[in-house]
């Protein structure tokens, strides 16, 4: 595992100043360290065993991701850009070769701990077997699984003059072959998809749980598949190509320019190659000369045992929960049900601000079905970037467009991987009667928004939700995200001027409270990073909090860095990509920046200035956005940055939320000056805190009802100071 914590070697030498590229940390050497820190998470027993397989499976699920776009970018980049430089001054280039010499690692950890996993496994009584380990009645029971359910999806295809090689699409597992008829010895070349329509790994009849690779199976009926023939030589191969979409910012109609661009996805150029390291090397040579592979750029790597080690979630079996973490039922906020489930009411009397998962998504549903079903409602309008499957969100979209409600739905397409659902939820949307927008092509409408105008006596009012999560129920159980729920009316007001923005590409002349990007968003957080500034040269508290999943724009890390010299206090949380250096002397000796890998994945976007004010204090200026500091999000994308201005909801987000991250230190990690991190671990004699135990086992301030008065959460600061 050192390994996995080398330093860059950038960061040796001289001082880092402030005008030096090296004052950044590489973004992409950042995601492959966050990504570390997941894998670490695979190893560590405080975790179930289970749940420790889903970690590993994670992690190799995000370095595919990360290498169809980040990887496939910076390729792309080298014909053309090839002399274009990152803010750590490296050219596409020296980040490519970066990159492959860390993924091998981290892909080489994830060898090593598969493997060390397989003999916990066993231990607990769940085995991922090999062939010769079959007992004769189970390879009775294979051979009738595999004419029934494998045989007839399967394509052997002979690899000659009259059969070139086929394409194999983004993410492809194939068996490779090379082939002797047992008449004359004839050499065949032969190609084996193994499609994902097919179980990974097959379960064997029995009241033991016992596992068949995919592979292992193929390969001991290839008979069957290419009879007539002995297998000389095999080897197995996956496949990763850039999965980017590019945008026409002419194109006349988005719909149709995405349902082409989602084909072409599919045949992507190669970006990466995954092989087995038993694979002989004339098969190998052979298998690149028909794949075209000569571009360094194209990375390989050599893996032991699993080609897809994403793949290894499928041995989570359901039925032993006792290898799981204890299921854990969301609470529906108290403060709605003292108002009978009336969601407008209870927000009409406070604001209220709901905690994914330990509070329920559903109130979010039930805030829309109550608004689709209430006759007094005359309007909605929502954004929508990823959701579920079988979305209740957009069924209550629905139901009222067909009531006769104007119904505005903003769908963003380019939600990567999500493009086709929301193309299909438009349609379904303006078949309903919705009035569907698709906003703007050159930007991304990331905002979180819902927007319900009701008639209250001979007037009307609005409700508005504003969420730093997707409207996604299903993941809504397994992000930490915050909704904030509220009647005001400026907020209200700005909500709908937001809204007038995306439908009809008029800037508003006027935002009252909220801040939304491209327009003010970033220049709102440095007026307050400059502010703290001026206040601590003039002696005063000065104070930043903040917690997001990545940190990456240039001029907030260098506003930042002033800040951390002007002898501000600076305490970050930052899940993901973080390009700013803490702890650097005379750089930033006052930043601290953590990482929270635990149960949930952290994805809250939290802003907090103390204004002449030390943290957390009742009159510090606190927000929550939908956006993280990152170029796209700042200068690319639609998103908002929303004030937090009731006191009870103020108090939760500052005294309970943050500073329930600060205190974690179970699943926590601390970002060293060079990038890498160190898990965090409780001082002699000091009290081992979860955050996420602690929001799964306390009532969160705004959410209380009557009911829950007597039984406040637990007090993480021992006073709170009030001016």
């Amino acid at each position: 595992m050192d390994a996995l914590n080398t330093p860059q070697p950038a960061d040796a030498g001289s001082a880092i100043t402030a005008d030096s590229p090296r004052r950044f940390i590489n973004r992409e050497l950042s995601w492959l360290a966050f990504n570390t820190r997941v894998l670490q998470e695979a190893s560590n027993p405080r975790h179930p065993l289970l749940e420790r397989v889903r970690y590993l499976s994670i992690s190799a699920d995000i370095l595919d991701e990360f290498y169809m776009v980040r990887v496939a970018g910076l390729v792309d980049m080298i014909p053309n850009r090839s002399t274009l430089l990152s803010d750590d001054g490296l050219t596409p280039a020296e980040q490519l070769a970066a990159i492959r010499d860390r993924a091998s690692i981290v892909m080489a950890e994830q060898q090593r701990v598969w493997a060390t996993l397989q003999g916990e496994l066993r231990e607990a009584g769940i085995a991922v077997l090999e062939r010769s380990e079959l007992a004769d009645s189970e390879r009775a029971w294979l051979d009738q699984y595999f004419i029934d359910q494998v045989f007839p999806i399967l394509t052997p295809l002979a690899i000659d003059p009259a059969h070139p090689f086929p394409f194999i699409q983004n993410g492809g597992f194939s068996t490779i072959l090379k082939l002797q008829r047992k008449a004359d010895k004839r050499t065949l070349m032969a190609l084996l998809p193994l499609p994902s329509q097919v179980d990974r790994f097959v379960r064997l009849p029995g009241s033991a749980i016992r596992f068949l690779p995919l592979e292992e199976l193929v390969d001991i009926f290839l008979p069957r598949l290419f009879p007539g023939y002995e297998v000389a030589e095999r080897g197995f191969f996956r496949l990763i190509r850039d999965s980017d979409v590019e945008i026409n910012e002419e194109a006349e109609d988005l719909v149709l320019l995405y349902e082409s661009a989602l084909k072409r996805r599919r045949r992507g150029d190669l970006i990466s190659i995954s092989v087995d390291s038993a694979m002989p090397a004339d098969l190998r040579d052979f298998l690149f000369d028909q794949l075209e592979i000569k571009s360094q750029t194209v990375h390989v790597f050599e893996l032991d045992s699993m080609v897809n080690v994403g793949d290894v979630k499928a041995v989570i079996a359901a039925d032993r929960v006792d290898l799981k973490f204890t299921p854990y039922n969301a609470r529906f906020p108290e403060r709605i049900r003292d108002f009978g489930g009336d969601c407008f009411a209870a927000i009409r009397a406070k604001d209220i601000v709901v905690h994914h998962p330990y509070e329920s998504f559903d109130v979010v549903v039930q805030f829309l079905r109550q608004a689709a079903r209430d006759p007094a409602v005359v309007a909605i309008k929502q954004t929508l970037y990823r959701t579920s499957a079988d979305s209740p969100i957009v069924k209550e979209l629905i139901s009222a467009a067909e009531a006769g409600k104007t119904v505005t739905a903003l769908i963003e397409l380019k939600a990567r991987f999500d493009e086709e659902a929301n193309i299909r939820w438009a349609r379904d949307l303006e078949r309903a009667g919705a009035q569907v927008v698709f906003g703007f092509i050159e930007l991304k409408t990331h905002a979180k928004l819902s927007l319900v105008v009701r008639r209250e006596g001979g007037s009307l009012a609005s409700y508005v939700h504003v969420g730093t999560g997707n409207y996604h129920p299903v993941t809504a159980r397994i992000y930490a995200d915050l909704s904030l729920f509220t009647a005001d009316p400026v907020i209200a007001r700005d909500v709908a001027r937001i809204f007038n923005f995306i439908t009809g590409y008029a800037e508003p002349a006027e935002i009252e409270k909220m801040t939304v990007s491209p327009l003010n968003l970033k220049s709102r957080i440095l007026d307050h990073i400059r502010q703290e500034m001026v206040l601590a040269k003039a002696g005063r508290a000065a104070a930043i909090w903040m917690k997001m999943n990545a940190l990456v724009d240039p001029e907030i890390i260098d506003a930042l860095y002033g800040a951390s010299r002007a002898g501000v206090e600076i305490d970050l949380v930052v899940r993901g990509i973080c390009c700013l250096r803490p702890g650097v002397p005379g750089l930033s000796d006052h930043i601290r920046v953590k990482s929270i890998v635990g149960r949930f994945l952290e994805h809250g976007r939290i802003y907090c200035f103390g204004a002449g004010h030390p943290l957390p204090h009742p009159k510090a200026a606190v927000y929550i956005s939908s956006a993280d500091l990152m170029p796209r999000n700042l200068d690319r994308r639609v998103e908002v940055l929303c004030p937090v201005l009731n006191p009870t909801v103020h108090e939760q987000v500052l005294d309970q939320i943050m500073m329930a991250n600060f205190k974690d230190n179970q699943q926590s990690w601390k970002l060293l000056p060079d990038g890498t991190s160190t898990r965090i671990k409780a001082a002699p004699g000091e009290e081992p805190f979860n955050a996420h135990k602690y929001f799964m086992t306390n009532p969160s301030l705004s959410g209380r009802g009557k009911s829950l008065k007597d039984s406040s959460p637990r007090s993480l600061i021992r006073r709170r100071e009030r001016a």
